[in-house]
């Protein structure tokens, strides 16, 4: 009898033990960073690599420390980082402005994606290999310009506001070359992928370059464009997530590191001035 009681005793002891053992230990959250206590993250962010993936770069030791792992894929096109992000690819991008995510959006309904903030200004600029100066351009001289819908209007716009076009009055980012309503030296337009249009110097009198790009091809915006967009520029480059991912530890975590003071200060010694922060 005695030896039934103690075997009775020492089961409720175990049970006991196993019903406290645990109590105040919750299972670790996949989306948590370590600060919290989770397990660690990966965060897949896709990238143009001048200067975007440069900038991500400088904040992977910050997120390291919050036990998140930043894998920078880096794109050459415009196209591929917002499909790989709506197809779950990629956990953020990049690489664009947001009158370029929402042209896009729009013609791919399918994409639920979003602004998460924005972190530098890219000035378009005009490059020429032929002329030293805009008021050096002849008739029927050929400009290029990039030929998706948004930077095609904002490189239309610069060359509007350097003097050398005039366009519709009205139409902002939306203008196209048929909405050139004034041309006086008849030039003669060709629309190029963003990423080709350094390589085309060769070939056109000038051309109207993303900073990205004009940067990868080792051209210097405050010192090598003939004509730049100042500081005022609305097109500040963002970060792009899907919709629904905002609150995300993560996703907030990557913003606060790359709206710091130090990403401010990478990109003004960096950069020199051909970007600007935007926040």
């Amino acid at each position: 009898m005695k030896k039934l009681v103690l075997i009775l005793s020492a089961l409720l002891l175990v049970v006991f033990a196993a019903g406290c053992g645990g109590g105040d230990k919750k299972p670790a959250s996949s989306g948590a960073p370590a600060s919290s206590g989770g397990a660690k993250v990966t965060l897949k962010v896709g990238a143009s690599p001048v200067p975007h993936a440069e900038i991500l770069e400088q904040i992977k030791p910050m997120l390291a420390k919050q036990n998140i792992e930043l894998k920078v894929i880096e794109f050459s096109d415009y196209i591929q980082p917002n499909m790989a992000l709506g197809d779950k690819e990629l956990d953020a991008n990049f690489f664009q402005h947001e009158p370029y995510l929402l042209n896009f959006i729009g013609e791919h309904k399918n994409l639920k994606l979003k602004n998460a903030g924005g972190v530098h200004v890219e000035p378009m600029g005009v490059y020429s290999k032929k002329v030293k100066k805009l008021d050096e351009l002849k008739d029927g001289d050929t400009v290029a310009i990039p030929n998706d819908p948004t930077n095609g209007g904002r490189a239309l716009l610069l060359l509007e506001k350097a003097g050398v076009i005039k366009l519709k009055e009205g139409l902002g980012v939306k203008a196209t070359v048929q909405d050139v309503k004034e041309n006086k030296k008849k030039l003669q337009f060709k629309e190029i992928e963003a990423a080709q249009l350094p390589r085309s110097l060769d070939d056109v009198t000038i051309a109207v370059i993303n900073t990205n790009f004009a940067m990868q091809a080792s051209l210097n915006p405050t010192k090598d464009s003939l004509f730049i967009e100042d500081k005022t520029s609305p097109y500040s480059n963002i970060v792009a997530i899907r919709e629904g991912d905002e609150k995300r530890p993560e996703i907030q975590a990557l913003m606060k590191a790359l709206q710091s003071k130090e990403v401010k200060e990478f990109i003004e010694k960096k950069y020199g001035g051909a970007i600007v922060p935007a926040f």
